[in-house]
């Protein structure tokens, strides 16, 4: 039975070159999960068009995706527009683990994953892969059929490409690690409750996970335990902060008194925003805008 609701965006912005009578030529970046649902449009020229983004209200999150999504999709005219050059969409899914290329058998995907979780998938999941070809290996994570079939349905002979938003992230931290001088890089990326480590050293993926946490004590706590892990030294890494996090947070607070040299970080080389998003924090988005470069 599907929820009868109103979800309006609490964000969007619209490019004045943004037109919808071009989609062929523009790719369609979604990004879903339990609590939110976040829409991109790029062009050719890797400039983001247009921007979304829906908060579920609380008492709608144990209802499923493919209940709630309906309400948005219906009438929308981005989202009912076609064909699209390409579409991907960025699963928030709880269960991803890397698994090495040399190492990674398609026919195991799913014992990788129960491997992880402790328990093997239930019925309506299955495990779904993404190569990341240069790093040299893939993310492998749940994904739900009612909600592939769902957007096959939405999007009838349309090009899909699943990754998982850690993937996403991946890819948004390797174009900013491109142009850093420092040997290590720490990347923090926040949503509620959860935090997403990224340590690269010499450009090369060196740690990845993410955590949950009720309160900021037990957040550092984990961002130090991951630095004493890396052998990194609190006082002399300099640390990227992405995502849902403020200079007036109490994340923010906790963490600066053992952080001294935290930053908010930019939005990803190889992506341009519009004048329209001059207002929008670089930070906000970032495993958004990492959808909108990966395979580029």
């Amino acid at each position: 039975m599907q929820t009868t609701v109103t979800l309006a965006p609490t964000v969007i912005i619209r490019s004045d070159a943004f037109n919808l009578t071009h989609t062929d030529q523009l790719v369609l970046c979604l990004e879903v999960g339990r609590d939110r649902f976040r829409v991109l449009v790029r062009d050719s020229r890797s400039r983001v068009l247009y921007l979304e983004d829906y908060a579920f209200p609380s008492l709608l999150t144990n209802q499923p995706l493919t209940g709630l999504l309906p309400n948005i999709f219906r009438d929308h005219p981005v989202l009912s527009a076609k064909p699209w050059q390409e579409i991907r969409i960025g699963v928030n899914s709880p269960s991803f683990t890397l698994v090495p290329k040399s190492l990674y058998r398609k026919e195991y995907a799913g014992s990788y994953l129960a491997l992880m979780r402790g328990s093997a998938l239930p019925a309506h999941e299955f495990a779904q892969a993404y190569g990341h070809e240069e790093e040299g290996f893939l993310s492998v994570f749940n994904l739900e059929h009612p909600l592939a079939d769902y957007f096959s349905e939405v999007y009838p002979l349309q090009p899909l490409t699943y990754v998982h938003q850690v993937s996403a992230l991946l890819q948004a931290t390797t174009n900013l690690d491109r142009h850093v001088l420092t040997p290590d890089s720490i990347y923090l990326f926040f949503e509620d409750e959860l935090v997403t480590v990224v340590h690269r050293k010499a450009h090369q993926l060196q740690y990845c996970n993410r955590f949950g946490y009720k309160n900021v004590q037990d957040l550092v706590y984990y961002v130090l335990y991951v630095l004493d892990e890396q052998s990194l030294t609190p006082k002399d890494i300099s640390i990227s902060l992405y995502g849902e996090i403020t200079p007036f947070s109490d994340a923010y607070t906790e963490l600066s008194r053992y952080l001294p040299h935290l930053a908010f970080g930019q939005v990803p080389p190889g992506l341009t925003l519009a004048a329209e998003f001059n207002e929008l924090p670089d930070h906000r988005y970032l495993s958004l805008y990492g959808l909108a470069l990966m395979n580029e």
